[in-house]
Parts: structure tokens; C-alpha cells; sequence
């Protein structure tokens, strides 16, 4: 049957009029959707399922596999990395969703794509991203920034994937590091390229700016859910700490597992939000967050997972040779390319994978910045070795 069949055409058209009949008044219809270019052909996908397709074959998606979620240069087939992280925020953020009457498809396509821009060695690797991006005239290195970057400018040859503005607003807007419980879209920001452009070429950018959908708000509190137990478990299994220093006074309120914690934490987000379905009374209708009770507690295990467990000195055992190996690289792949012609087999397959207009509207520290923040671990522990860097091993840690 013809892509653009009517029969095609007339589910497509039932299926908006169930989206509008079904889903809350607040939520993202997917007829709303605005992308950058106009595309002729719809198929017989709505357009968010379209980009939730479209991220899950991207180049930048297959290499979550091995990038590193919180813990680095460990070989233990149970330790979180970016690829399971994200799914897990695309589950809990889609059953919380079906629950509040809220777009499914926006949902996943933002979850799915929301921490394609981290580099190598995650957080501690954007730290040394974005100082190495500011020492060489860059705007400072986010992976939220990034994410965007690769999606819009960099994949398919650099013609990007033509997502919805919905869809990237949410990967921008993702970050949920600031200690916020409660999220209301900042529906009054133009809904424009134009608009969304600008805030891209902003240098200070911050994790001030909420996104424009409930659906994006609702992945910002999911992002934190799926890592806060998860990052526990894989501190026990690594025996960086042990069950009973979870504060007690969280533990009582949230659990003391993974699995607890997660269940008392999305409980409480779908039954602390029924009024985006239901219309019910409330002092903030245009919404969504988490109860006074487990808000705080959530903010306190948030404290004791950084004071015990990312801030932890057994926790970045190599980073110094990570470092080093990261200026090294930084420097070598800018050689290459100050020079009239880049012939080295370690930047050539990047280099001459872009078109023209990728070459000449990026700096050479621009193009090496996006050749690093694309690489896997293993390949950027590769690539440094073969340069003659002093690269760190890793660890065989199990039970």
C-alpha cells in the first residue's frame, strides 16, 4: 500500500481526532508540530514517532552503547551505561505520561534523544570538553547544545534530521541538575527556528531555560528518577558504598532499592498530577512535579548521591591520564587540520564524511570538538593510544 494512500490518510486523520479527544488539554497534539523544512510525504507515522524513528537510527544513537553513564574504565556487564539510561527515561517518563494524558511519541523522541551530545567518559568529559572548547576561542562545551548539534546540523551528511522544534526544545531543556521538583513549560517563548536558533548561540547558556511542552518537562523530572536509584545500585555493585548509608530518613520515604525508589518516585508524579487529565483543583493547573513530602526527599538523596558517590575520590581513579589524553588529542586533530591538507588516516574519515558547507562553516576547533564529543570510550581510548598517550586501562570489577 501507497505511503500516502487515502486509507492511510483517513487512520492518520482518526488518529489526531483520538489524540484530541483523549490526551489532556495541556498536552503537545502531534498535528502541532513544527519542523524546520517542510516535508511532502507523511507516511503512516504522526510526526513524533517520525523523530522518536528517526533518533533511534541515527549514527549518534548507535554510539550510546558505549558511553559512560556515570561510572568510567569498569568492564562489569552490570554498570549503567548511556544506553540503558536513556531507555529507562523513555519508560518511566511514556507510563508516567499515559497516566496524566500527555503525548507518548513527544515523550520518547525527547527521552530517546536527550544525551546524544555526551562525549567520552561522561560528565567528567564535558568538564574537560568545555575547558579545552573555551582555551580555543569555542563557546563552552554542553551536551545539551551538542545533542542538538548532532541531530540538526551534523548527522546525514550534515542535512540533520528535520526534527520538530517540540522534540529538540525538550533535549535542549533536559538538563535537571538544578535542584527544581516542580516544572511549568515556558509556553510564552516564541515557537519559532528562528527564536530557538538564538538561544543556541548564547554562551551563557543555563538550566534556567524550562522547555515549552509538558511532555519536555515531564523527561527533565524522568531523567533524574532514572538515574537516582540506578547510580545507587551500581555504587553498591561496585562497593563504593553500601546499602544502609542511604540516609534513613530517605529510605523511609522512598525505599532503600532501585526498584523502591523508582516506584515511590513516579507514583507520586502520576497521582500528584491527575489534574492535567482530570481538570481537578489545584493551585499550578499548567504544571507537573512531585509532592512536598517526596520532593524533599528526593533532594536529599540527590545530596548524598553527590557527596558519597560522584564526588567520591575512589570514583575517578584515571581521570588524570583522561585528561591528558583528551588535551593531547585536542591538539593533535587541530594540527591535522591547520594544515592545507588533512591526509592522516586518524582525522581523514571524519573530515572528508562532511560536505563542503560542514567544512567551511565550522572552525578546525569546532570540527575536533565534534569528532571527540562523538566518540565511544573504547574508541577515544583507541585513537589516543595510537598517538602515544599514557591511556589508562580499565578495571575488571565484579562480585
Amino acid at each position: 500500500m501507497n505511503s500516502n494512500s487515502p486509507l492511510l490518510a483517513d487512520v492518520q486523520n482518526q488518529l489526531a481526532r483520538e489524540e484530541k479527544s483523549c490526551l489532556s488539554p495541556l498536552a503537545c497534539l502531534s498535528k502541532e508540530r513544527i519542523r524546520r523544512n517542510r516535508e511532502n510525504q507523511q507516511g503512516y507515522r504522526q510526526s513524533f514517532a517520525k523523530d522518536a524513528d528517526r533518533i533511534l537510527h541515527s549514527k549518534a544513537y548507535t554510539r550510546y552503547i558505549d558511553k559512560t553513564q556515570v561510572f568510567s574504565l569498569i568492564d562489569n556487564d552490570h554498570i549503567t551505561h548511556r544506553v540503558l539510561h536513556v531507555q529507562l527515561v523513555s519508560r518511566i517518563a511514556r507510563t508516567a505520561g499515559r497516566f496524566l494524558g500527555l503525548n507518548e511519541d513527544l515523550i520518547e523522541a525527547i527521552a530517546l534523544g536527550h544525551d546524544l551530545g555526551h562525549p567520552p567518559f561522561g560528565h567528567e568529559g564535558e568538564h574537560i570538553l568545555d575547558r579545552l572548547c573555551k582555551e580555543h576561542g569555542l563557546p563552552g562545551f554542553r551536551h545539551n547544545i551538542q545533542s542538538i548539534h548532532f541531530l540538526d546540523k551534523i548527522e546525514k551528511q550534515g542535512i540533520g534530521w528535520n526534527l520538530s522544534l517540540q522534540v529538540l526544545d525538550g533535549i535542549l531543556c533536559h538538563d535537571g541538575e538544578a535542584n527544581l521538583t516542580k516544572l511549568e513549560p515556558e509556553r510564552s517563548r516564541e515557537k519559532s527556528f528562528s527564536s530557538f536558533d538564538q538561544i543556541l548561540k548564547k554562551d551563557a547558556f543555563t538550566t534556567s531555560l524550562l522547555p515549552m511542552t509538558l511532555e519536555g518537562c515531564l523527561v527533565r523530572l524522568a531523567d533524574t528518577v532514572a538515574y537516582i536509584g540506578r547510580d545507587i545500585e551500581d555504587a553498591i555493585e561496585l562497593n563504593l558504598i553500601a546499602r544502609q548509608e542511604i540516609p534513613a530518613s530517605c529510605t523511609a520515604i522512598l525505599g532503600n532499592s532501585n526498584g523502591t525508589i523508582v516506584h515511590s518516585l513516579v507514583s507520586d508524579l502520576i497521582t500528584n498530577n491527575l489534574h492535567l487529565r482530570y481538570k481537578g483543583p489545584t493551585p499550578c493547573p499548567d504544571c507537573i512535579g512531585f509532592s512536598e513530602k517526596i520532593g524533599t526527599a528526593l533532594l536529599e538523596l540527590k545530596k548524598f548521591n553527590y557527596e558519597c558517590i560522584y564526588r567520591n575520590p575512589l570514583f575517578k581513579p584515571d581521570f588524570k591520564r583522561i585528561h591528558r589524553c583528551y588535551e593531547q588529542l585536542f591538539s593533535y586533530y587541530l594540527e591535522q587540520l591547520m594544515k592545507e591538507s588533512s591526509s592522516q588516516e586518524l582525522t581523514r574519515s571524519f573530515w572528508h564524511s562532511m560536505p563542503e558547507t560542514y567544512r567551511n562553516t565550522h572552525t578546525p576547533a569546532a570540527i575536533v570538538r565534534d569528532y571527540l564529543a562523538g566518540m565511544t570510550d573504547n574508541f577515544f581510548l583507541h585513537q589516543a593510544q595510537l598517538i602515544g598517550c599514557d591511556v589508562p586501562e580499565r578495571k575488571c570489577i565484579r562480585d
